[in-house]
């Protein structure tokens, strides 16, 4: 089986309509117009860029901690990032979100998640707690005073993005976190984990949430995919926390995985049969990171450019990547981290646009996919004497007209007869 067809029998299944007019008879023996409008599955990319603009703000904020184009060249890529994604991530780091004890940025990220919600766009919030880009502020209270701010923290920002966010990376990269140390900066969560331990820690996030919002969606995410994330997962679900899904990163500044790899972690991850969200994915169009790097964030360089020949790669690989995620029935969502160069994490030539705002290959790649080959085309299709018409398609939200008629339906697999009638 090809990759593509791998992918279609999958992501793809049959679903007979019956359509009816306004006074309930059927639409018998009629040509209707099928239309696809959203894909139910997440691709998603960060929306740092579209913060500024989302709030219409007319000076250039402050930027992100962890990057974001800005107001300035946000305009040029919201046309760019509506055609594809579906998905956005918001930033809600905490060193970032509240610099300054008790002055949180909520305002601002609620007209940005709202900006996202009215263009059909599903929010997330990145991370709850995470022990990276933890208030410095923090330090200065005693471990019990810190678990009860945490505790707070989760629940204050959940409840106030309820119906804007509903889906969070709970928790973020445990697996290093009681380990982690940096000496130049003392770090309160790290000194929280150490503390109260791992699952502890894991709990009291996705608890918290889960009171604060009943209905939310909770990913537990790391980038370290060995064997340590799987004895943790393991310990959580034993202790009985509640997990939605599983976040797996994937940043290939070093280079594409390759196939293989990426279909043994799925393999690995998908046998606890929760939903896998790739929370993280790059791949560069410039020169490759050395492979002996071990941490990312330890590549400096003076400039990291895109290169013709880094742009047809990273158009490949990503065409790759994508078709071997989603021919595996337990991937949900998959999130590119950064439509552009500008701004870009590391300073990584890691975006689907260059900096001047233009498409690189790998963007009409990615697009080519969502668009083109994993999208039904407004297609002509007859009802039959009862007014049923045979669709197939990929899951997802979809129009159907009939003459001046018109009605909506979704396209799912546990649900292959759905009924409209026609307004």
């Amino acid at each position: 089986m090809t990759p593509a067809a791998a992918v279609e029998a999958v992501r793809c299944s049959d679903a007979t309509l019956t359509v009816r007019r306004a006074d309930g008879s059927p639409c018998a023996d009629t040509e209707v117009l099928v239309e696809q409008v959203r894909h139910d599955f997440a691709f998603g990319n960060i929306g740092f860029d579209f913060v500024g603009l989302a709030g219409e703000e007319r000076a250039e904020a402050p930027a992100d901690v962890f990057g974001g184009a800005g107001r300035e060249a946000a305009g040029q890529l919201v046309d760019l990032w509506l055609d594809v994604f579906n998905t956005a991530t918001l930033p809600f780091y905490w060193a970032g979100f509240e610099p300054v004890e008790g002055e949180p940025d909520t305002r601002r990220l609620q007209a940005a998640a709202a900006w996202f919600r009215d263009r059909g766009v599903t929010v997330k919030g990145h991370p709850l707690v995470w022990h990276t880009l933890a208030p410095d502020w923090l330090t200065g209270y005693s471990d019990a005073e810190v678990e009860e701010i945490v505790r707070w923290r989760v629940r204050r920002e959940v409840t106030s993005f309820t119906g804007l966010v509903d889906v969070w990376d709970a928790i973020n990269e445990v697996v290093i976190m009681p380990v982690f140390a940096n000496e130049e900066r003392p770090n309160a969560i790290i000194r929280l984990c150490r503390r109260i331990g791992r699952l502890p820690t894991i709990r009291l996030a996705f608890e918290e949430a889960r009171r604060a919002n009943p209905g939310t969606t909770l990913v537990l995410n790391d980038f370290n995919l060995s064997t340590a994330y799987e004895c943790l997962i393991e310990g959580v679900l034993e202790a009985g926390v509640q997990v939605d899904a599983i976040g797996l990163q994937s940043h290939m500044h070093q280079g594409y995985w390759g196939e293989e790899r990426t279909q043994e972690v799925l393999d690995r991850f998908a046998r606890y049969g929760l939903p896998l969200h790739w929370t993280e994915t790059t791949l560069v169009s410039g020169d490759l990171m050395p492979p002996e790097i071990v941490d990312l964030n330890d590549h400096q360089v003076d400039a990291w450019p895109s290169t013709p020949e880094g742009e047809e790669r990273q158009a490949d690989d990503i065409v790759r990547h994508y078709r071997t995620l989603l021919a595996h029935p337990a991937v949900q969502a998959v999130t590119y981290w950064g439509i552009t160069d500008r701004g870009a994490w590391l300073g990584a030539p890691a975006g689907l646009v260059r900096a001047d705002g233009s498409p690189k290959p790998a963007y009409d790649a990615l697009r080519g996919l969502v668009k083109d080959e994993w999208w039904l085309a407004p297609t002509r299709l007859p009802t039959d004497a009862d007014g049923r018409v045979a669709v197939r398609g990929w899951a997802g939200d979809y129009t159907v007209t009939a003459g001046d008629g018109m009605a909506s339906w979704r396209l799912r697999p546990d649900a292959p007869t759905p009924e409209v009638i026609l307004a």
